[in-house]
């Protein structure tokens, strides 16, 4: 599974951005797809999750302001982001999760990232 990784950029504070992830080779396991990102000097955490049963998960800090959707979860995700603040500044990486077996865990796949940069 490769995962392109596309929509980042410079935005004012209270602006707009959308990311686009898109899926290609054997994305039949694929369960789960979702954004992580990586601010300067800080661990990588997850932003959103959309699992294929139609589960969203979001963190606490964008809960009301991103929303992770998709009309094909193992193909394409998306992920507005809305009223955003300098603390979304990272890089931002796109993530799947492929199904292995009921024991084992799932398999995952990352995005090459891209930059997003809220500063007015």
């Amino acid at each position: 599974v490769q995962l392109q990784a596309s929509g980042g950029g410079l935005v004012q504070p209270g602006g707009s951005l959308r990311l686009s992830c898109a899926a290609s080779g054997n994305t039949a396991r694929i369960v789960a797809m979702g954004w992580y990102r990586q601010a300067p000097g800080k661990q990588r955490e997850q932003v959103a999750r959309l699992h294929i049963a139609g589960r969203i998960t979001y963190a606490d800090s964008v809960k009301g302001r991103f929303t992770i959707s998709s009309d094909d979860i193992k193909n394409t995700v998306t992920l507005q982001m809305s009223s955003l603040k300098p603390e979304d500044t990272g890089v931002y990486f796109c993530n799947a999760e492929e199904f292995q077996s009921p024991i084992e865990p799932s398999l995952e796949y990352w995005g090459q990232g891209t930059q997003v940069t809220v500063s007015s």
